[in-house]
């Protein structure tokens, strides 16, 4: 869509979001040098109001909040998106309308029962930078033992490999059990450790698809250190990168950290550049409003950012003339 179609209001928020956007240090997406993922739950995404005014009925998210969303979305190569619902009208016109050719997505499907809150998992993703590897699908847990069922995840978790340059990465997005007890989040956060140590990571040395597995998503983890439901999430080697700890990930006076972004440090073939953040947004957009009821428009979570190096040229160049690329200039001797 173009900017001149944008309504008044709208294009003072995207002035105002734009300042917010630079100051969480996101970079510039750099063809074949970077690779930036993210993830955001963005809150009851499904229908919308095809208006740039206030809809006094439902739903409550318009083309302005819609505009919002774009704004943040086209900063990332590849974007995990929990809470789509069942009517996927409102990302499907994220698409088409706002960003355009150039991206696409891959959905699961939804997870029935009323525990899964009638939620989907996306990836959103640049096709001038990103391309889905082929690998996709929804994660079941294996059984302990012959003829012993397992209980499986209230919201199934959704994993999907991608090519970028010359990397190959696996993203499994997880949008962990909500509840007044949070103990009772342990049991889904120590099998998602399980299984991506086990079953993604045991098994990488047999060549199987799932290459430099990240796990990211909502975990509903109310705080970091010394905390049980951090402590079962990281049980297996899954590390957060420093740069992301104690981020609030959500709106509000108490600060939450419900979302993640996490791999198995020194397994990745993709450098970590060290540079990652969250996106806050609030009074930035819809700022007539309370913050609550902004919650609505865009959602109530702040978006996740990292910041991936795949030039490995360098380092595949070092290695065949026999030097070690972290020196100082290694090849300061060429002439």
């Amino acid at each position: 869509m173009n900017y001149s179609d944008y309504s008044p209001k709208t294009i003072e928020d995207i002035v105002r979001l734009r300042r917010r956007i630079s100051a969480s240090g996101i970079p510039d997406k750099v063809t074949d040098v970077n690779l930036i993922v993210g993830t955001w739950n963005i809150q009851a995404f499904g229908g919308f109001h095809y208006d740039w005014e206030e809809n006094p009925g439902s739903p409550k998210r318009n083309l302005r909040g819609l505009a919002t969303i774009a704004e943040i979305v086209q900063r990332y190569d590849v974007i995990a998106i929990q809470e789509v619902k069942r009517d996927t009208s409102g990302l499907r016109f994220l698409l088409a309308e706002f960003l355009g050719d150039d991206w696409d997505v891959l959905l699961s499907d939804v997870t029935s029962g009323n525990k899964g809150n009638t939620e989907r998992m996306a990836y959103v993703y640049d096709k001038r930078r990103v391309r889905p590897s082929g690998l996709a699908g929804e994660i079941v847990l294996p059984p302990p033992g012959p003829a012993m069922p397992v209980e499986q995840f209230d919201r199934t978790p959704y994993l999907a490999g991608f090519n970028a340059g010359g990397a190959k990465f696996t993203l499994l997005s997880a949008h962990i059990r909500y509840g007044d007890i949070p103990e009772d989040r342990i049991p889904e956060l120590t099998a998602i450790a399980n299984f991506t140590a086990d079953e993604i990571r045991g098994r990488i040395a047999d060549g199987v698809e799932e290459r430099n597995p990240i796990v990211l998503g909502d975990f509903n983890i109310d705080a970091r250190e010394d905390n049980p439901l951090f402590q079962a999430f990281c049980s297996r080697g899954l590390i957060v990168p420093p740069g992301l700890n104690n981020l609030k990930t959500t709106y509000g006076t108490e600060p939450k950290f419900y979302d993640q972004v996490a791999w198995f440090m020194g397994s990745l073939e993709m450098e970590f550049t060290g540079r990652c953040g969250v996106i806050d947004f609030v009074d930035a957009v819809f700022p007539e409003m309370s913050t609550f009821s902004m919650t609505f428009r865009v959602s109530d979570h702040f978006p996740l950012w990292a910041e991936f190096a795949i030039d490995r040229s360098a380092i595949q160049m070092a290695g065949v003339l026999g030097i070690d690329p972290a020196q100082p200039d290694p090849f300061g001797d060429i002439v």
